[in-house]
C-alpha cells in the first residue's frame, strides 16, 4: 500500500487536472496494448490499434512494459498546451537521466539495441524517439482525444461537487474505490508498500481514461508528486472519431483544404509534413499555413531548419467545435 503523507501546507497546494495529460495517456494505453484486461472498455481500441500500428510506434513497447516499472522521463510533470511541446519535453531529458532510468527498466527487461542507443544519447536514436511518440498518439490516442476529454471532464465535475459540497476530505476520500483518506495520510491500495512525503510541495490529481483499476504514480520520489487514478466510464464509452465525421462540418466552415490543413496541424507538424498530409504542394502547405495563422488558429516557429506549426487555443476550439463522436 502507498501512503502519502499530507501537511496542510500540501493541502492547499494540491489540484485537480481539468483536462487528460495526453503523454499520460500514451504510457497507459501503452500499458493496456500489451494485456487483456477490460475488453468492455478498451477492447475495440485495442483491436485497432494492433492491427494499425506503423512499426516506428510499435517500438515504444520496450519502454512500456505491461507491468512494472516504465521510465519516469516519458510523463514529464510539465503541462503543456501543445503535444508537440510535450513531447520535445521528453527529448530534451538529460542524458545521465534517461540512462539512469533506462538502466532500472534493464533490471527486468533486457534492453534492446534501441534502448542503448538511446541511454547512450544517440542523436538519432532520440530522435526516434520523438517519431515514435508523434506516430503512436496520431494512430492510438487523437482519434479518440475528445472521448477521452469527455470522460476526464465529466470526472472533474463529480469532483469537484465533492469538493465544493464538503472541502477536500470529501474529495480525497472519494477519489476512487482504491483510495482511502485517513487524514493526514492518502492510502492507495493496490500499489508497492511505500511511504510518500509530499513535504509542502502539494499534490497533482490526474484523471486517466487509460489507467486501469488502480492508480498509479511516479517512481522517483523526488520529481513533483502526481498521482494519476481512473476515471468511471462506462464499457463502450471510447469513441473513436471518424475523419469523414469530422471534416464534414469544418470542410463547410473553411473549404476542404483549409479544413485538412487545420486537423493536420492538430498534433503539431512542419511545413513539408502538413504538404504530404494533404497531399497538396509545398507552396500550397506555406499558403494555407499562412492563412490559418493569420486568422489567429495556428502559430509558427522556427524549430532548427524546420519550421514548426502548432494550433492556438482558438483553432484547438474550433476543430473541437466541428467534431462529433463515433462508436
Amino acid at each position: 500500500m502507498l501512503r502519502i503523507h499530507f501537511t496542510g501546507q500540501d493541502l492547499a497546494r494540491t489540484t485537480l487536472a481539468e483536462e487528460p495529460d495526453p503523454l499520460w495517456e500514451v504510457l497507459l494505453s501503452l500499458h493496456q496494448l500489451q494485456v487483456w484486461d477490460g475488453s468492455g472498455h478498451y477492447g475495440h481500441w485495442r483491436e485497432r490499434t494492433r492491427r494499425q500500428l506503423p512499426r516506428p510506434a510499435a517500438r515504444l513497447l520496450q519502454l512500456a512494459p505491461p507491468q512494472g516499472y516504465s521510465p519516469d522521463f516519458l510523463t514529464p510533470p510539465e503541462q503543456t498546451n501543445s503535444f508537440d511541446d510535450a513531447v520535445e519535453r521528453v527529448m530534451s531529458t538529460s542524458r545521465r537521466r534517461i540512462q539512469r532510468e533506462l538502466d532500472l527498466l534493464a533490471v527486468r527487461r533486457p534492453g534492446s539495441s534501441w534502448t542503448r542507443e538511446l541511454a547512450g544519447g544517440r542523436p538519432d536514436a532520440v530522435k526516434g524517439l520523438g517519431q515514435a511518440l508523434r506516430a503512436y498518439h496520431r494512430y492510438s490516442i487523437a482519434p479518440y482525444w475528445e472521448s477521452i476529454r469527455t470522460l476526464v471532464r465529466a470526472d472533474h465535475q463529480r469532483q469537484v461537487s465533492h469538493l465544493s459540497g464538503a472541502g477536500v476530505d470529501q474529495l480525497l476520500g472519494r477519489l476512487h474505490p482504491s483510495v482511502q483518506w485517513e487524514a493526514p495520510v492518502l492510502k492507495v491500495s493496490g500499489l508497492p508498500d511505500q511511504d510518500l512525503h509530499l513535504d509542502g510541495r502539494g499534490l497533482r490529481l490526474q484523471p486517466s481514461v487509460f489507467c486501469w483499476q488502480i492508480p498509479t504514480k511516479l517512481r522517483d520520489p523526488l520529481l513533483p508528486p502526481v498521482l494519476v487514478y481512473p476515471v468511471q466510464h462506462a464499457p463502450g464509452s471510447l469513441h473513436r472519431m471518424t475523419a469523414e465525421r469530422r471534416s464534414r462540418p469544418l470542410a463547410a466552415l473553411l473549404g476542404s483544404t483549409r479544413a485538412a490543413a487545420l486537423e493536420a496541424i492538430a498534433e503539431g507538424c512542419t511545413t513539408t509534413e502538413l504538404a504530404q498530409r494533404c497531399r497538396i504542394s509545398l507552396a500550397g502547405a506555406s499558403r494555407q499555413a499562412g492563412i490559418l495563422r493569420e486568422a489567429g488558429l495556428i502559430t509558427t516557429r522556427r524549430a532548427g531548419q524546420a519550421v514548426r506549426h502548432d494550433l492556438t487555443t482558438l483553432g484547438r476550439a474550433v476543430l473541437d467545435g466541428c467534431q462529433a463522436p463515433v462508436g
